[in-house]
């Protein structure tokens, strides 16, 4: 079911029923950008509008922080569970394994990336991969990547770059890319290489994981999840009051 929230349209799906729609999506062969909010791209789309509306053209809007699942218990959404890009991103590489599906990974720096392909080629020793290459590239280049991207007959993009630059750049070159699936991974790479860690089990289900990532960089991260973070709370009371006043008119 999609609904919207705080100015984002979103589709209330739990991590195996958006694997189920990825796979439609895959079959049908249409090129489709996929797309997570989270506090953090909220507060980017109330500023962005040119991002808010790549986000909410996309047929596949999952709420990736455990603040957009409390946002929609406080504004009357019922959405199911938070589901992650890392998450989503590797269930969805089980399924590219298991179903002959052919990955791309695009993103990170030249040594995040290799150690991507080392890990996976590993985990996977049958899967056929599309290909590998860092993020790192001028603006001019994107066309002759995106057309190496095209013949190469990826089923799925996983785009590693940070918001709203992997918005842009899928949106910009979807039709020309020619990929099924395209989904951006954020900082997953980072994760998977061992360039960052992920918080423990307990801190990602206390809804503190955007906590553990602020105390691995605070200096980079303190106005994105302290400032962020009360930024987008007055964007909850702000759609709260306007809620309120709709129903008592």
């Amino acid at each position: 079911m999609r609904t919207q929230l705080l100015g984002s349209n979103l589709d209330c799906l739990t991590l195996s029923e958006t694997l189920i729609k990825i796979e439609t999506i895959i079959k049908k062969r249409v090129p489709t950008q996929h797309v997570v909010i989270n506090a953090n791209k909220i507060n980017l789309m109330y500023e962005d509008a040119k991002l808010r509306d790549i986000v909410n053209a996309s047929p596949l809007i999952n709420a990736d922080g455990s603040s957009i699942v409390l946002a929609g218990k406080l504004l009357g959404h019922d959405i199911p569970e938070r589901v992650t890009g890392i998450d989503l991103f590797e269930q969805l590489l089980e399924i590219c394994n298991d179903k002959g599906y052919r990955p791309y990974f695009l993103g990170a720096t030249q040594e995040v990336i290799e150690k991507i392909e080392s890990h996976y080629k590993q985990k996977y020793p049958n899967m056929s991969f599309a290909g590998f290459r860092n993020g790192y590239f001028q603006a001019e280049e994107s066309a002759d990547i995106a057309d190496t991207i095209r013949e190469s007959k990826a089923d799925v993009l996983f785009l590693a770059f940070s918001s709203p630059q992997k918005e842009y750049w899928a949106s910009e070159h979807l039709e020309r890319l020619d990929v099924p699936f395209v989904m951006g991974v954020g900082g997953s790479f980072d994760v998977i290489a061992g360039k960052t860690t992920r918080a423990p089990q307990w801190m990602q289900k206390a809804g503190l994981e955007w906590f553990y990532r602020f105390i691995q960089e605070p200096r980079r991260m303190f106005r994105r999840y302290f400032l962020g973070n009360l930024q987008f709370l007055n964007h909850i009371k702000n759609e709260k009051m306007n809620l309120w006043k709709a129903n008592r008119q």
